[in-house]
């Protein structure tokens, strides 16, 4: 497989850029998608479309439900019945400043982004570790630090995997909690007369005067789903940006946004969708996908280290092509390890 990476500086994110296909054995957009566990907003664009299709329209209305939990105590979550009813696999990662860390007594690493002086600690606890059991010294120490030693209380949102049980199990669990269910906020918009940037799938650093590159397209994205205006009139004084150059206008654009607590498995199925849209000849060259992280997250891919007191950004945008062909956009913010 022939792939094309490109790294971009600037002074507040890192934004890495590649081509794939998703047709190839080695392709990378499954395993992108699959292990950005924290996804509060997904929208995705498609030029020359005036109404979705019934199959999108379904599948993002199937996004929910999440749940929010007020001032849990996190001893909650290392309770055996609690880690056996819920969790298969996974971590308890924990980012906690440095008295925080200190009143806890418990082992963990300084955070990669404090600084000479250590003022933030990260702590990571395996969950299905086979030496965390009830009798064993050190489910003894974390059960005392996070009861008695330093209890701490924090607002969760959960969201459930389907496995075969019931998603009222988890309401039922906490009932003695405020616990709340949510669905995901469902924003659909037409734009009329879109100024589009001209893209060619095989030109990720873009053409002059033929084509637009993906750094470009990344920009026009943001201001697109931000509703910015793209003319550049001199009595906008809210922004100054127009669409990149060269450009061609749609009739009709189809916007969709949704916002919540959304699990990777359900941007799976969507990204799958969005792929098939070329199945029948269309009239638009490409659609996007773009995924957003939330700020707060302590980690962005994996256990990759998340910051957010600069930003917080942790995102990606795919561009699907008609002949299957795709870009792979990724971005952090200052405070973050590298995207995979």
């Amino acid at each position: 497989m022939a792939t094309l990476c490109r790294l971009r500086e600037v002074p507040r994110h890192l934004l890495v850029c590649e081509k794939s296909n998703f047709g190839h054995d080695k392709s990378r957009h499954r395993h992108i998608v699959e292990t950005h566990y924290h996804n509060y907003r997904v929208s995705f664009l498609i030029p020359e479309c005036g109404l979705l299709s019934k199959e999108l329209k379904d599948l993002v209305m199937e996004f929910g439900p999440y749940y929010s939990v007020k001032d849990l105590p996190l001893h909650e979550l290392i309770t055996h019945e609690f880690i056996n009813a819920f969790v298969k696999k996974g971590k308890l990662i924990l980012s906690l400043d440095k008295d925080t860390y200190e009143e806890t007594g418990l082992q963990g690493r300084p955070s990669r982004y404090s600084g000479r002086k250590v003022m933030k600690f990260i702590v990571s606890i395996d969950l299905m570790d086979l030496s965390f059991k009830p009798a064993s010294k050190k489910y003894e120490r974390v059960s005392w630090a996070f009861k008695e030693k330093k209890p701490l209380k924090f607002d969760f949102l959960l969201a459930w995997h389907r496995t075969g049980a019931e998603e009222s199990a988890l309401m039922s669990y906490f009932s003695s909690y405020r616990i709340q269910e949510h669905r995901p906020e469902v924003a659909l918009r037409t734009a009329a007369d879109l100024q589009c940037p001209v893209l060619r799938g095989g030109e990720l650093g873009g053409q002059p005067e033929a084509a637009c590159s993906a750094q470009e397209l990344f920009d026009w994205l943001g201001a697109v789903f931000s509703h910015a205006e793209l003319n550049n009139e001199p009595s906008n004084f809210l922004s100054s940006y127009c669409c990149p150059q060269p450009s061609t206008v749609v009739a009709r654009a189809s916007l969709c946004t949704v916002t919540g607590f959304i699990l990777p498995e359900k941007i799976c199925l969507l990204l799958e969708q969005l792929c098939h849209y070329f199945d029948e000849p269309k009239l638009a060259p490409w659609v996007t996908l773009s995924v957003q992280g939330f700020a707060d997250s302590p980690v962005s891919w994996r256990e990759s280290e998340h910051g957010f007191r600069q930003g917080g950004e942790h995102l990606y945008n795919f561009v699907i092509f008609n002949n299957r062909d795709y870009w792979l956009q990724m971005a952090v913010g200052a405070n973050d390890d590298c995207p995979p």
